[in-house]
């Protein structure tokens, strides 16, 4: 680890200290709004070292492959916190957690990275257009899952008493279509970009050492942050959907708050492009339904039916998204315009 710079080697100890705090506050004062703090530090700061050894390790390959490492392992912590609440029977911060992360990436990240991006082409970010669209037909895809049930809910009919059923089966069709999409962008990828350069600071296997102690030190403090999020609701005086939707989804993806825009700013607009939205179409169409699968294992399931209002937002995410960075190009505007669309439905969550 010589290669690391004192500051990485700073932000990784003080991580481990705030680690340690946040275990020691939830175990021995029990949940409270100061462990859940302490534990949505920790837990950005996981995010940040995986995000940290995922780009050494993706060094050594194109932003293909880097930046589906990245949003795949980037999102453990949030697998890790939907879990923990469904265990703990908070089904509404679980379900609204995981459309919160879409929305985080898809509007608030995403346009953070257009407006740093533009400022570092001269007022437009551009982009190879394949993945946006890529990316708009899985979202699309699951859009669909989800509207096709909330109508279904809505107009009471026999469909409707079979939810479980049906988010199992477009759970499966999800994983599917997913696996199948990844196999040709990695090809794809792998076509396009056959010699990456790059030089990693840490060696290989440091890289898959910090990723291992990141994801088992996710597990950890998911649960404390969980345990510690109730009192914290109630202390705050916010709503479960505000918390699942904005704290716990901003929490959860600080990877790509941080990296898709540092990214970006840096004029690497592809493999900002990769992050962000890779985190999009995983959450929609891996993420979801692999967590709608496990949750069959806990006494509190978890399904494709949403609230009319959350389901109309995705919709309209998935349409402005598409119409945002479908062209391969994005202008100043038009990612302030997607943080405003993200700052709108906060609000909308927060007197929900």
């Amino acid at each position: 680890m010589l290669g690391l710079k004192r500051i990485e080697l700073s932000i990784i100890s003080a991580l481990a200290l705030v680690t340690a705090l946040a275990g020691f506050m939830t175990i021995s004062r029990g949940a409270s709004t100061g462990s859940f703090l302490v534990s949505t530090v920790a837990l950005a700061g996981l995010a940040w070292l995986v995000s940290f050894a995922t780009e050494q390790l993706g060094e050594r390959f194109g932003p293909a492959v880097t930046g589906l490492m990245q949003s795949t392992l980037g999102n453990l912590p949030e697998f890790f916190v939907v879990l923990f609440a469904l265990k703990a029977g908070q089904t509404v911060v679980a379900s609204t957690s995981i459309i919160g992360s879409i929305f985080a990436n898809a509007l608030f990240v995403l346009g953070l990275a257009i407006i740093a991006g533009a400022r570092a082409g001269g007022g437009v970010m551009r982009f190879s257009h394949r993945l946006p669209n890529d990316t708009a037909t899985l979202m699309l895809l699951a859009v669909f899952i989800i509207v096709g049930i909330g109508i279904s809910v809505a107009s009471n009919d026999h469909a409707s008493t079979h939810v479980n059923e049906i988010s199992i089966i477009g759970a499966i069709a999800l994983l599917a279509v997913y696996l199948a999409w990844v196999w040709s962008y990695i090809r794809g990828g792998a076509e396009s970009d056959p010699i990456h350069h790059g030089t990693p600071r840490i060696p290989f296997i440091v890289s898959i050492v910090l990723l291992a102690i990141a994801g088992v030190g996710a597990a950890f403090v998911s649960e404390w942050f969980v345990a510690g999020l109730e009192p914290a609701i109630d202390a705050m005086g916010i709503s479960q959907a505000f918390a699942g939707l904005v704290v716990v989804a901003i929490a959860g993806n600080a990877i790509e708050n941080a990296t898709g825009v540092v990214l970006a700013a840096k004029g690497k607009s592809d493999l900002a492009i990769s992050v962000v939205k890779n985190s999009v179409s995983q959450i929609a169409v891996f993420l979801f339904p692999l967590l709608v699968l496990v949750s069959l294992l806990f006494a509190h399931t978890l399904t494709f039916a949403l609230a009319p209002v959350w389901i109309g937002a995705l919709a309209l995410t998935a349409i402005i998204v598409w119409q945002v960075t479908g062209d391969g190009e994005a202008a100043t505007w038009e990612g302030v315009a997607l943080v405003a669309f993200y700052v709108v439905l906060a609000g909308i969550a927060l007197y929900e």
